[in-house]
């Protein structure tokens, strides 16, 4: 998610709040830390990114944006300039090049740090691409799953639903996805990242491009679209909708489904399994402890201790 605006009091308040973090430096990014060891994750997972980024969009990145892993929710708000759902774990303010992430030492996330860091720095670099002006929400989400790659099998599935009971969303609504429930989100997310994957594939990197250029001298969506694509917004709608409707039909819902239904048969059959292994493990070991323990009470001759007993089998 990425925000534009941070008022100035408490762009104040976070000057303070931010001296007890850690400041690192590394080739690329300055870092900001309340645990100074995930650094080298965070480094890691962005550096990559950023050469994704330089392929994908074709701009130097010579600038080191600041980046703040935060254990503390006021620290937090404080950078970002305002609250935050409680749910957003990360935000990109592109007007100060900087990225606010929870810490995952402090907050559950549901999401990996590799996840996140790159989708928030996606959004960092599309708005320098782009300069005063903005691409439209759903390249701009598209593109942070594509850097972040977050596709997975549940986004298949979502969108082969959405198909099936004709919940496909267009692109302009994506505009609006900070309104829609968490099923819509999910929706809007995935159709955001397969019309960015279509554009790549289609037109090229090239044509890609070419759209950002058009949008960064202040020219429409529409405009921008019809001279990189040769189509203009309705028209490539339209396409990129026949697309959609080819790849996610009812045989593609029931593929996921049963897939599904494979992988949790799968891991109830080899949790069957692992709990028959381990009972047989107790009984053999069981087994094991009777054959050298007596259950006879017979200690030999009580005038005679020193005398065997032939019922004592772990003398023989």
């Amino acid at each position: 998610m990425r925000i534009w605006a941070v008022p100035v009091l408490l762009l104040l308040v976070s000057s303070g709040l931010c001296a007890a973090l850690e400041r690192r430096e590394s080739s690329h990014f300055v870092y900001h830390l309340s645990a100074p060891g995930l650094q080298p994750r965070a480094d890691s997972a962005l550096s990559a990114a950023r050469t994704r980024l330089i392929t994908l969009l074709k701009d130097t990145l010579d600038y080191q944006p600041d980046i703040y892993i935060v254990d503390d929710l006021g620290t937090f708000d404080s950078l970002i300039g305002g609250k935050f759902p409680d749910w957003g774990a990360a935000a990109a303010i592109p007007t100060r090049k900087r990225i606010v992430l929870k810490s995952p030492f402090a907050f559950n996330l549901n999401r990996s740090l590799e996840e996140l860091l790159p989708h928030e720095y996606s959004h960092l670099v599309l708005a320098h691409r782009t300069g005063f002006y903005s691409a439209p929400r759903w390249f701009d989400e598209g593109l942070a799953m594509m850097v972040s790659m977050e596709w997975g099998w549940s986004d298949n599935l979502a969108m082969s639903k959405a198909a099936v009971f004709h919940q496909l969303l267009t692109l302009d609504t994506i505009e609006l996805v900070n309104r829609f429930s968490e099923g819509q989100a999910h929706v809007a997310y995935a159709t955001s990242y397969l019309a960015v994957s279509y554009l790549y594939k289609q037109y090229g990197g090239e044509a890609v491009n070419q759209l950002l250029d058009s949008l960064a001298r202040g020219r429409s969506v529409d405009a921008a679209l019809l001279a990189a694509t040769g189509s203009n917004y309705r028209d490539f709608e339209k396409e990129f909708r026949v697309y959609l409707e080819e790849r996610f039909n009812v045989t593609s819902l029931m593929a996921d489904t049963m897939y599904f239904w494979l992988a949790l048969a799968f891991i109830l059959i080899l949790g069957g399994y692992l709990q028959f292994r381990r009972r047989r493990s107790y009984y053999k070991k069981w087994e094991e402890e009777e054959r050298y323990q007596s259950s006879d009470f017979d200690y030999g001759n009580p005038d005679d201790p020193e005398e065997p007993d032939d019922d004592e089998p772990w003398r023989k």
